[in-house]
């Protein structure tokens, strides 16, 4: 075959790439992330072609999607046992935590007792005395397990309950756990904990995509005790000149079963089996132990359409006098900027807290390129100082607040496992709000005039070392 003919082949299958994929492509997709990759494909139809079968679509592996399936019969089953606890909610309410049902497939419950904890070491603290009061089992979902200082803590309390006879199950991120994760796997084996990966990356064996990870940080102890949040188990400083805010929920009450449900979820579509305790003995739900009306929303690419982005959105849109939106990534999509763009113009007071310490450069220097939009607008930004704030939580008015593993940006909404824990009762949002003022206290807000005026020069250079 000459060089011409050779030449003549490769147009005709590009162009066949290309009206392929024109085809293919905008299905299910938003016109902008459409746009992106006809663009891609129709310059460099090969690599668009390759990159797009390899990440183009935010599903897992089709085994998965299977025994996703599958536990269409344990969800109805747990749905059941949860009828006395679900909560009566007023009209407005009520419609919010039915879409987070219909997303996540659990109910609004009542009965719970919580308390914030945004004390990094106090988390440590208090989940390692939970688990040394442990008597059946302690389930974790972790995203970052670290084998430093903060890290043995919890792998010294794990071992101890493993030695009492507590059953101890414990699943890490693959990818987000890279560092020492396959280390402290294998020190809780030896100590006779159950601890396996989470969403592991071998693309020949049809396992997982790298970018798709589980992101949550969900901590369950005999059923009785759960913890929800932002906060990984590492050392608060573990990046040099990085330290650290975070915000978890510690919680009892039937909110835990619900937890608990969520953490068999996670289990079986890793191994396929439910876990022990579920397996073999009957899986009761928690007395009430307060008042705070609770409900966990579970969200990624397993769960219909983008479950946190719909409840943002969708809480957003009914505020009617002020929203506090804590984020350490802020790269919102179209649905969202319309969302708060419409709030502020209707008058809503919506305040933006980020974080100006960095840990990620392109990811600082795409969220900074919203500023201007969002100023222009009327929303208040806040960018808190000293401290990374990696916490992540909303509060709309007195009626709805959530808190939980996800950020504001296309991981959290479509790529990653995430959680969040959405409160309904006037007295713990009033609690989360008192935590976003001390946060203001301790943040800068930008100016729109300022921002606005600054050289093109002295924006880029900004944009880059700010």
């Amino acid at each position: 075959m000459t060089l011409m003919t050779l030449g003549s082949f490769y147009e005709v299958v590009a162009w066949l790439i290309r009206l392929t994929m024109l085809v293919i492509v905008p299905m299910r997709r938003t016109p902008q992330a459409a746009s992106s990759w006809l663009l891609l494909i129709f310059f460099q139809p090969a690599l668009g072609l390759l990159l797009y079968l390899m990440i183009g679509q935010a599903r897992f592996p089709s085994w998965r999607a299977e025994r996703f399936a599958n536990l269409k019969s344990f969800l109805e089953e747990q749905r059941q046992k949860l009828q006395n606890s679900v909560a009566s909610l007023p009209a407005e309410a009520a419609l919010a935590a039915d879409l987070a049902e219909n997303l996540g497939h659990m109910p609004a419950l009542s009965g719970n007792r919580m308390l914030y904890i945004s004390d990094y070491q106090a988390l440590f603290d208090h989940l390692a005395a939970d688990i040394d009061k442990a008597e059946q089992h302690v389930h974790l979902v972790i995203y970052i397990f670290d084998s430093d200082r903060s890290g043995q803590q919890i792998i010294a309390a794990l071992g101890r309950a493993a030695k009492r006879g507590v059953n101890c199950q414990i699943l890490i991120d693959a990818l987000g756990s890279r560092r020492s994760g396959k280390q402290v796997i294998q020190q809780l084996k030896n100590l006779g904990v159950d601890a396996r990966e989470a969403l592991p990356f071998r693309l020949l064996r049809g396992r997982t995509r790298g970018d798709m990870r589980n992101h949550r940080k969900l901590f369950i102890i005999d059923g009785k005790i759960g913890y929800a949040g932002s906060q990984n188990i590492i050392n608060r400083d573990w990046r040099p000149g990085v330290v650290n805010q975070e915000l978890t929920v510690r919680v009892e009450g039937p909110i835990v079963f619900e937890m608990e449900t969520l953490f068999a979820i996670n289990w079986y579509l890793e191994s396929g089996a439910l876990p022990d305790r579920m397996r073999d003995t009957p899986h009761l739900v928690p007395p009430k132990e307060g008042s705070h009306i609770l409900q966990l929303l579970p969200s990624g690419a397993d769960y219909r359409l983008a479950g946190f982005e719909t409840m943002l959105v969708t809480g957003i849109y009914a505020a009617k006098t002020q929203i506090v939106l804590v984020t350490p990534y802020l790269i919102p999509d179209s649905d969202l900027l319309a969302a708060l763009k419409t709030a502020a113009l209707r008058g809503v007071r919506i305040d933006i807290i980020v974080s100006k310490i960095a840990d990620q450069i392109l990811v600082s220097m795409a969220q900074k390129s919203y500023y201007q939009e969002l100023l222009s607008a009327g929303i208040h930004i806040h960018r808190y100082r000293d401290k990374l704030l990696h916490a992540k939580h909303i509060s709309v008015d007195n009626k709805l607040a959530m808190v939980g593993s996800s950020n504001v940006d296309i991981r959290s909404f479509l790529l990653n496992e995430e959680v969040s824990l959405i409160i309904y009762d006037k007295e713990a949002i009033a609690q989360l709000q008192n935590i976003e003022m001390d946060y203001l206290k301790n943040a800068d807000e930008v100016s729109k005039a300022a921002w606005r005026l600054r050289p093109a020069i002295v924006k880029s250079w900004k944009i880059w070392r700010d």
